[in-house]
C-alpha cells in the first residue's frame, strides 16, 4: 500500500513536467513559425480598398523579403540588419512597421523601389515619367470603418513591375482634383520604397512626408512634398521595416455589429473572399 502512494507522489511530479515541457515546445513552434513563415494580420482599415476589406485576415509570407528585427515579437533590439535580404517588386502588397511608431503595422502597395521617381497628375500615377495604365471598370461602393460610404469608379491599374511583367490590381478613385492627386515628383531615397494604399483618396501613405522623419529615409532638403495636418505622415518607408508580403485573404467578416451578438455571425462572414489570393 504504501509503495503504491509513493509512486503516485513520483508520478505527479512527471506528469506535470511534461506538461509544461509540451506548453513550452507549442510556444517555440508557434513563435517559429509566425516569425519565420507565416503570421495573419487583421485588415482594420479601408485603405487598401478594394483589394482589401475592413475585416480581412491576411496570411503574410516572412519570408519574402528576409529577417530583421521586425519579424520577431517585440521587436528585439539587439538584432540588427536584414538577412536573407531581398527586394520587394513594384506592386506587392506589403506589411512593414509604421515610420513613427514602430509598435504599429501597416498595409500597403509598393509602388516605388530605390531611385524611382513617383508623382500623381489628375489622380493618375506616374512612373519615372511614364502614366500607369488603367481601364475604368465601373462604379464601386463601399463602407469604411467608420460606417462612412465611399462612393467613386473602381479602375483597374497596371502597374509596372521592375522586371517587366506588369502587376493587374484594380484602385478606387473619389475625386482628382486635391493635393493628393497632383502632387510634386518623389524621387526614393537609396535603402527606401514609397508605398500606397489602393484606395488612393482615403489612405495616409508616402505622398505624405511630414518632414520629421529622420535617417537615410527623410526628405531631402529644399522638397516641398506633402503633409497631413493629422500627424499620419508615412513619409518614405525604410526596406528594414518591411514585416512580409501579403499573399492570402484567410477569412473575412463584415463586422458592423458588436462582438457580443453573436446572432449576426452567420449573416457577416464573407464566403466569398476564404482563401483568396491577392489581386487575383
Amino acid at each position: 500500500m504504501n509503495e503504491d502512494r509513493q509512486e503516485e507522489q513520483t508520478e505527479k511530479p512527471e506528469s506535470l513536467l511534461a506538461s509544461i515541457r509540451q506548453i513550452l515546445l507549442w510556444l517555440i513552434l508557434v513563435v517559429a513559425v509566425r516569425s519565420l513563415l507565416v503570421e495573419p494580420f487583421n485588415i482594420p482599415s479601408a485603405s487598401m480598398i478594394p483589394t482589401l476589406q475592413v475585416g480581412d485576415f491576411v496570411a503574410v509570407s516572412k519570408m519574402s523579403y528576409g529577417y530583421s528585427r521586425y519579424s520577431f515579437p517585440f521587436s528585439p533590439p539587439f538584432i540588427s540588419g536584414r538577412v536573407f535580404a531581398s527586394m520587394p517588386h513594384r506592386g506587392d502588397v506589403a506589411v512593414f512597421r509604421f515610420t513613427k511608431d514602430t509598435s504599429v503595422d501597416y498595409i500597403k502597395r509598393i509602388v516605388g523601389l530605390p531611385g524611382d521617381r513617383i508623382r500623381m497628375e489628375q489622380g493618375h500615377l506616374f512612373i519615372n515619367g511614364q502614366e500607369v495604365p488603367r481601364e475604368d471598370r465601373g462604379h464601386y461602393s463601399v463602407m469604411d470603418e467608420r460606417g462612412y460610404v465611399l462612393s467613386g469608379t473602381r479602375y483597374r491599374e497596371m502597374l509596372p513591375r521592375e522586371d517587366g511583367k506588369t502587376v493587374p490590381h484594380d484602385i478606387l478613385k473619389m475625386r482628382d482634383d486635391d493635393l493628393a492627386n497632383n502632387t510634386p515628383e518623389y524621387t526614393v531615397p537609396e535603402g527606401c520604397l514609397f508605398a500606397m494604399g489602393d484606395d488612393r483618396d482615403d489612405s495616409s501613405d508616402s505622398r505624405f512626408q511630414g518632414g520629421h522623419e529622420s535617417g537615410a529615409c527623410a526628405v531631402p532638403a529644399g522638397r516641398d512634398y506633402l503633409t497631413d495636418s493629422g500627424g499620419h505622415d508615412l513619409g518614405f518607408v525604410p526596406v528594414i521595416n518591411l514585416v512580409g508580403r501579403a499573399k492570402m485573404v484567410l477569412f473575412s467578416v463584415d463586422m458592423r455589429h458588436p462582438a457580443w451578438q453573436f446572432w449576426y455571425w452567420p449573416t457577416e462572414i464573407r464566403w466569398g473572399r476564404f482563401l483568396r489570393g491577392i489581386d487575383e
